[in-house]
């Protein structure tokens, strides 16, 4: 009720949500956009592609880091003035990886603009949060998922296109006046009240109780198994299933396209049926899927792969948008930002364990860390044991969630 007469108009509704997914789409967009630019920049400065990879750690890194930060800044000193100084430095940044005259140089403006995607990951969640009517908090996360998906799909793309046009600069170019539009919109579409409503900050101890914890957990879990599947991905289909780079490409981009689809009426699900019920379909499909991509394809190629994915990534975009919008459900107003930095830093945590744990366990069972040299049986066997294990780890997610409903049943 407070929420619609403060944001009531449909027409400012429509502002600030086009600002909240285009500042969200900016920070997604920065995490995938400079993968693809790494053999160019290997090249262009003479440097040996471990080194090179640094431009993309040193956003990831920065990203993860400035998540609660920017979380606690926000609920200190208002979200939206928080999401207008991002924007500017994410915009900054943008300009200096452009202009960076040494690898260096690019390094730093990149750890710099991950500082600046930080806070348009977190603020955008809380704001959107907070402006969004009460009965359609889950459409509101969803679209988030959505446009954050569209935003890691397009990198690679946006990417492959300018750098034959413009070099590895144009992928920073075409940044910069995204977050220039962004920041205007911040400052005329984004509600006074969201950077009136100043409190001091909750201590860390204080917002990290029961109920925020398993949210957590599990966040850090599905993160994990959704990372597996682009860690591992690639090399089953390129050397297990012996499909071409292209044909490769063309398979990995069926995830990013259903999570498009599935990211609003995953939301529309959870304002319908409410976060438990949605959350459960959720984790139930992930663990469906991360068997399934166990088993299926062995014995029906890719056609079993994609089948796979198909049931996966649907109960990843349910998750979200169940998940995020119970965890923020009972927040005070003052610890929003607080919460959604907890729920970045959780879910990047869990990418993290994706891209680290979970590869050893598939090195481990492919028997070497070589994987050019493996054979295809080897690396079957290598993703079978890694997608039987996010399996089971779906499965203690669910017994959590479970368990957390549970309680909360009886507490209240």
């Amino acid at each position: 009720m407070e929420q619609a007469k403060s944001y009531g108009s449909n027409k400012a509704q429509t502002g600030i949500t086009i600002t909240l997914a285009l500042s969200m789409l900016l920070a997604s967009l920065g995490t995938s956009i400079a993968n693809i630019a790494l053999p160019t920049l290997a090249e262009a400065f003479s440097t040996p592609f471990s080194q090179v990879q640094a431009v993309v750690v040193a956003y990831l890194a920065a990203l993860t880091v400035s998540v609660v930060i920017a979380g606690r800044l926000g609920d200190a000193y208002g979200l939206r003035p928080m999401l207008v100084a991002g924007l500017a430095v994410f915009a900054a940044a943008s300009l200096l990886c452009a202009i960076a005259s040494s690898l260096p140089l690019l390094i730093a403006a990149r750890a710099l603009q991950g500082i600046g995607a930080g806070f348009l990951m977190t603020l955008a969640m809380a704001l959107m949060r907070h402006t969004a009517n009460e009965a359609r908090v889950g459409r509101a996360m969803g679209l988030l998922g959505t446009v954050s998906a569209l935003g890691t799909a397009l990198g690679p793309s946006l990417g492959g296109l300018l750098i034959p046009v413009a070099g590895w600069r144009g992928i920073f170019w075409v940044q910069v006046p995204l977050a220039v539009m962004a920041l205007i919109l911040a400052i005329f579409m984004l509600p006074a009240a969201a950077s009136k409503e100043r409190a001091p900050s909750a201590g860390l101890w204080q917002v990290m109780n029961r109920q925020l914890v398993p949210n957590l957990l599990v966040n850090v879990m599905v993160a994990a198994v959704m990372m597996t599947t682009l860690v591992v991905g690639p090399f089953y289909l390129g050397i297990g299933l012996g499909l071409t780079a292209t044909q490769v490409g063309f398979v990995m981009a069926v995830g990013p396209v259903i999570s498009i689809l599935s990211g609003i009426p995953s939301g529309r699900l959870v304002d319908a049926w409410g976060t438990d019920r949605m959350l459960a379909i959720g984790l139930v499909l992930l663990a469906a899927g991360a068997f399934l991509l166990a088993l299926l394809p062995n014995g029906a190629g890719v056609y079993g792969y994609v089948l796979s994915i198909i049931v996966l990534t649907p109960g990843y975009q349910l998750f979200q948008a169940a998940n995020n919008t119970a965890a923020l459900a009972d927040i005070s107003r003052e610890r929003r930002g607080t919460v959604s930095g907890l729920l970045s830093l959780s879910r990047n945590i869990g990418l993290i364990a994706g891209a680290s744990a979970m590869g050893a366990v598939f090195a481990f069972g492919v028997g070497t860390e070589e994987f050019a040299r493996a054979t295809a049986p080897a690396i079957a066997s290598g993703t079978r044991l890694t997608f039987l294990l996010a399996g089971a780890m779906m499965l203690v997610a669910l017994g959590l969630a479970f368990a957390h409903q549970n309680s909360s049943r009886r507490s209240s």
